[in-house]
């Protein structure tokens, strides 16, 4: 399948490689390619430089926004919440219209400092926002809840763990559900919470997410929803 991962900090690198190891032939979108393959320093997390990682995945191809989204089948948001509704405007309606867009991102605002808040919250979600921009894309919100090594290496986390899936269309649900299936998370761990409005609550766990983090000093971990599955 042809995947377009928008967004080249390290979630984008990671789902991006997981996804061309499993074969899907996968394009990497971003503002301008070539200012982004120019750059030699770290990223504020103190990641190599995308330049670096491109060179040990050179089958990954490097596209603006809008070259990558025409290229695609499905599209993968996993820029910056703050930015990710001009990214995807950048990709262009006309390329989302019809397709699955997994959006991973978070509406994480730190224009008060650390530890970020939330913008949008409580009634109103990044991901609600992306589906009323772009009616005629199929809009799930998932995997935004952990580390972007667990989204595609689950078995990190010792035992039974959760991820949650968000979205109006059951038929992409179901999709990215099998595609969760590949990066190896078992079918009972996968909660559908609802229509995409229920991506309020997945996007407020960001907080605690963020608290643990400072609390066990590594990313290594995730949220775990133990009972009788809806209609069990």
């Amino acid at each position: 399948m042809r995947y377009a991962v928008l967004g080249t900090g390290i979630v984008g690198r990671t789902i991006a490689g997981k996804l061309a190891s499993l074969g899907h032939d996968v394009v990497i979108g971003t503002r301008d390619p070539g200012a982004t393959l120019a750059r030699t320093a770290p990223d504020g997390m103190g990641n190599p430089p995308f330049a670096q990682w491109h060179a040990d995945h050179g089958q990954v191809r490097l596209e603006t926004f809008e070259a990558a989204a025409a290229f695609a089948e499905a599209v993968v948001n996993t820029t910056a919440g703050e930015q990710s509704l001009n990214a995807l405007r950048a990709a262009g309606a006309s390329n989302l219209s019809g397709k699955v867009l997994i959006d991973v991102a978070n509406p994480l605002d730190f224009s008060a400092g650390m530890p970020p808040t939330l913008d949008p919250v409580n009634t109103d979600s990044l991901g609600e926002r992306i589906q009323r921009a772009f009616p005629d894309a199929k809009v799930v919100k998932t995997l935004n809840t952990m580390n972007c090594f667990v989204m595609v290496e689950p078995a990190r986390v010792a035992g039974e763990h959760t991820v949650f899936v968000s979205g109006d269309d059951t038929g992409a649900k179901k999709t990215v559900t099998a595609l969760l299936g590949s990066f190896g998370w078992p079918e009972a761990s996968v909660i559908d919470l609802g229509d995409i409005t229920s991506a309020r609550g997945v996007e407020m766990l960001l907080p605690i997410w963020l608290r643990l983090y400072g609390t066990l000093g590594h990313g290594d971990f995730n949220f775990h929803v133990q009972g009788a599955r809806p209609g069990a």
